[in-house]
């Protein structure tokens, strides 16, 4: 069974958390060599590590670095966190110094739809509960850098806009932490003279805020001060940038963040050492967990399992072109995760019918595993297939996956994570280490970053998706030759998509062929230090389904949770 399986006979995640008994956290610590005096502890169960600590560490000899990415994802389900969680428990298991380093879960899908970012079943990070809410504020702290300086941003065309900001020009939303689409678009400033200059505006959710993109690929408090100065927030008439460093906004920002930007140490089910910081959505942004954090977990063991957003069209190719890119980090391996089911909805099978063995249906499907395959193999790196097992999965359909995976050059193996934690883990496990001793790595991006930037968008979309080709809007050429005038334009590229397709239309399953991508617009994250390309359909504010998973949360009188997870 995967994260995603339900069944009567068996606890909820919630209720398997809460059950366990966790490690004091400075004894979850001291296995990585970290001291107490290195940790600023939330509680008993949750710390920050202290900056004295990470800068210590920032030149240390660093461990080997995992990616796990997976298919696009399908409501069958992939489990792609439970994986890098129950794998990391494996390779413990298999007397290796492992840790785990992946994103903190976004307060919107939690309540929109279920789904968080701590694992599930027996291949989980705890606290989970407070990983999902609240954990250290690390959110909060972004929404407040954000939205400071929105507020500095309208008081300054209050008080006369000395830097003669086009209020249609400007760029810079607002931030929250849910699903609310009444707020992708509106009008601000109503109420007379005192008001402020009336505008339109809008808000992103905050795992798409550039703050966030900022906090995650920041190396120190400096280099996160002068990025959040380079911060663009809007144009003058003559169609000048004008930056948050032009507001003065840069400090204070800076200090509402000064601890947000401290990885945070928790720990798996089976008491291993995880950090669990930032959160980038992989469809709207770059889908990574921190640079600080990749890197400290790489300087305190031998191997690191990191994750990166959606499938591998999406947050592999934005971890191994923007994040390895700018953090000199090299990759020596990476795990897909797919799981029969989904393969079979890629096949054309509907989801009241996966139970049912279909292995016509599952061959249809794996193209889209066997594209997701050839993808990361153009980057230099090994990939290894973890097929996330459920019980509905007949054997015949488990061979024919793990079979197709080898005769494509990949390493393959079952995984039973959710039901099992580390012990279901280990053939993935031994599939990972066989890939390391190997040594076989030879990372390299995709795409030259001083290439023009339709070019860069081209090669995604051609080697990557598929497509034939890209189109662009007139909006979106504009805006390009905007950001490459100002000097924006040898900068990577952060594609923003859909999730559930290669294209840009999320009904095209399996391998689209034959298909163009249109990119509608494009705008610099100057801060962040790449330019978005806006394709399809995507919002950067999601909306509530109809039965939002927060009309089955509650928390009783003694504490117990029901119906998260």
């Amino acid at each position: 069974m995967t994260a995603t399986a339900a069944s009567p006979a068996v606890p909820s995640d919630i209720a398997i958390a809460q059950a366990a008994t966790l490690r004091p956290i400075t004894d979850v610590a001291a296995e990585v060599g970290l001291t107490p005096d290195e940790l600023l502890p939330y509680g008993r169960t949750k710390a920050k590590i202290a900056p004295e600590a990470v800068a210590k560490r920032r030149s240390a000899k660093a461990g080997k670095l995992v990616l796990v990415s997976g298919i696009n994802p399908t409501p069958a389900g992939e489990g792609k966190s439970t994986v890098t969680i129950g794998v990391a428990q494996a390779l413990r298991r298999l007397g290796k110094k492992v840790m785990v380093a992946i994103r903190e879960p976004s307060l919107g899908p939690v309540f929109g739809v279920k789904g968080g970012a701590a694992g599930g079943g027996y291949a989980q990070i705890v606290p989970m509960d407070e990983i999902n809410l609240h954990f250290t504020g690390d959110f909060h702290a972004i929404t407040s850098a954000h939205n400071l300086l929105s507020a500095m941003l309208d008081n300054h065309l209050h008080w006369g806009n000395a830097l003669g900001i086009d209020a249609r020009r400007i760029t810079w939303p607002r931030t929250m932490d849910m699903n609310d689409r009444a707020l992708r678009s509106m009008v601000i400033s109503l109420g007379g003279i005192n008001a402020g200059p009336v505008r339109e505006e809008r808000f992103v959710i905050v795992p798409g805020s550039e703050i966030m993109a900022i906090l995650c690929l920041a190396t120190d408090l400096q280099d996160l001060e002068a990025r959040i100065a380079r911060i663009i927030v809007g144009y003058t008439r003559d169609r000048k940038p004008v930056t948050a460093g032009d507001l003065k906004a840069a400090g204070a920002m800076t200090l509402l963040l000064k601890d947000a930007i401290l990885p945070n140490l928790v720990q798996t089910l089976e008491g291993g050492p995880a950090l669990v910081h930032g959160g980038p959505f992989g469809n709207i942004a770059h889908g990574c967990n921190s640079v600080a954090a990749t890197k400290l977990a790489l300087a305190l063991s031998d191997v690191v399992l990191t994750e990166a957003g959606f499938g591998a069209d999406l947050g592999a190719e934005k971890f191994f072109d923007i994040k390895c890119r700018f953090a000199g980090l090299e990759p020596q391996a990476a795990i897909i995760v797919a799981t029969v089911r989904a393969l079979k909805m890629h096949g054309g099978v509907k989801k009241d019918a996966l139970g049912t063995a279909d292995v016509a249906a599952l061959k249809r499907g794996m193209i889209n595993l066997e594209a997701h395959v050839r993808n990361i193999q153009k980057f230099g790196v090994p990939p290894i297939v973890a097929l996330n097992r459920f019980t509905t999965d007949s054997k015949e359909e488990v061979d024919a996956v793990l079979e197709a995976a080898r005769s494509w050059g990949a390493r393959a193996a079952l995984s039973d994570v959710w039901a099992k934690g580390g012990a279901g883990g280990e053939a993935v496990g031994r599939e990972v280490l066989a890939a390391l001793d190997e040594g076989k790595a030879n990372f390299k991006p995709l795409y030259d970053v001083d290439r023009p930037v339709k070019e860069k968008i081209e090669t995604i979309a051609r080697e990557i998706y598929g497509a034939d080709g890209v189109d662009f809007t007139p909006a979106a050429s504009k805006n390009i030759e905007q950001i490459e005038a100002i000097g924006y334009g040898n900068t990577p590229v952060c594609m923003a998509k859909t999730q559930y397709s290669f294209s840009d239309d999320p009904t095209k399953l399996g391998r689209p062929h034959g298909f163009r991508l249109t990119v509608r617009d494009a705008y610099v994250s100057a801060g962040a230090g790449f330019v978005v390309a806006l394709a399809g359909d995507i919002m950067t504010m999601p909306g509530l389904s109809k039965q939002p998973a927060a009309e089955a949360i509650r928390v009783l009188s003694d504490g117990t949770i029901e119906g998260l997870f």
